[in-house]
């Protein structure tokens, strides 16, 4: 017989090697969990083969659903596996560098071999333009609209997926960004574009850059997962909101995780501390390090009297011992968390010097982890 008619809300973990559901029974406080192997060609497809197992199994119409929130680790490990799309930068004349250079700070000083993280955009496809903005704002050098525009045909022909464009004190003033995106859609409409001066309109361009640099490199991705999640969702008669968890721990629409897919960057891990939170609460704990294991990374989270620690920066695809410095500076709002390319999936492999080493490479869900058979 069929279960009574309940409000239901769903919470759905896209991992790279795994994918979780839970149903909770707004009603009751009962719930009703699922488990499977993500399908990475289309990560979509494990969502929706659980939401269909669960409610079949649990008598639940999906119009009783009313609100599914969705928390991924798909962008991270994008980030970490380089499997993003193909991006260049637009940076003012003499600093297309910056990302390299970085603050010149050595993580390890006395380390003679250290490794330090590489930029997502490679320096060939690093261009300075003419333009200039002074700290106040005020335009010192006008946008070459020409050189934008021969610069974006020459990109497209080389089948340039992205393009992040990053001025220097484009935080006091963001025209001749919004200038230089203008001139890249009349020539490559197909292009994906991220202007520093929406992405993080912040002061310090090292990190600004950076940022935009990761938000457009995993945006197509992003974007069409997303979109293929909302036909399936449709599909199964789905007709409630769907919200993405992230790195801070709150919810935006899936118009906002399209044009800011950066914020997704610790979505699942985020949703996982805020959860051991409320379990140490529920347990009387108020102080806890959660730890949260998947397929291709780890993470530590602290939880101090009750809150996880929450920062206004991070690192992501750290390279060495959790130092700060080692790996890709993103300014975005995050629970606070170490994070290594160390999961039950990674790949062991011999180095350049003969030494063991463990990820970031994972097996992901195909082949998927041999411990599991």
């Amino acid at each position: 017989m069929p279960a009574p008619s309940h409000t239901y809300r769903i919470g759905a973990d896209i991992g790279g090697t795994f994918t979780d559901l839970v149903v909770f029974n707004d009603a009751t406080g009962s719930f009703a969990v699922g488990k499977t192997l993500t399908t990475p060609q289309d990560p979509s497809l494990a969502i929706e083969t659980l939401l269909r197992e669960v409610l079949v199994r649990e008598q639940i119409a999906t119009t009783d659903v009313q609100q599914l929130i969705h928390g991924t680790t798909l962008v991270t490990n994008a980030i970490i596996e380089r499997k993003g799309s193909r991006t260049a930068l637009l940076a003012t004349h003499g600093f297309r560098d910056s990302i390299e250079i970085g603050r010149e700070n050595r993580y390890e000083l006395y380390d003679l071999m250290l490794e330090m993280p590489q930029p997502l955009v490679p320096r060939h496809l690093r261009f300075d333009v003419p333009q200039r903005t002074l700290a106040d704002g005020t335009t010192l050098q006008e946008l070459d609209v020409a050189f934008v525009e021969q610069l974006a045909r020459e990109l497209a022909a080389q089948k340039i997926e992205a393009l992040a464009i990053a001025f220097l004190n484009s935080f006091a003033n963001g025209a001749a960004e919004r200038e230089a995106r203008a001139a890249v859609q009349r020539v490559a409409p197909d292009t994906r574009i991220s202007i520093s001066s929406e992405v993080v309109p912040e002061i310090r361009e090292f990190e600004r850059t950076s940022t935009t640099i990761t938000n457009v490199y995993v945006q197509d991705l992003v974007e069409r997962y997303l979109h293929k999640l909302e036909a399936r969702l449709a599909q199964l008669g789905f007709n409630g909101s769907l919200f993405l968890m992230i790195s801070s721990g709150g919810i935006v629409t899936v118009d906002t995780a399209i044009r800011f897919p950066i914020r997704l960057l610790e979505s699942g891990p985020a949703a996982g501390a805020l959860a051991a939170a409320s379990y140490g609460a529920a347990c009387g704990y108020a102080d806890l390090l959660s730890f949260d294991m998947g397929g291709t990374t780890a993470k530590f989270c602290v939880i101090d009297q009750g809150q996880p620690l929450t920062a206004l920066d991070f690192e992501v695809d750290r390279r060495y011992r959790f130092k700060k410095g080692s790996g890709l500076p993103v300014k975005v709002p995050v629970i606070e968390m170490i994070e290594i390319g160390a999961g039950g999936g990674s790949i062991a492999h011999i180095d350049p010097l003969g030494l063991l080493k463990v990820g970031p490479e994972s097996a992901g869900a195909e082949p998927g982890p041999v411990c599991y058979g």
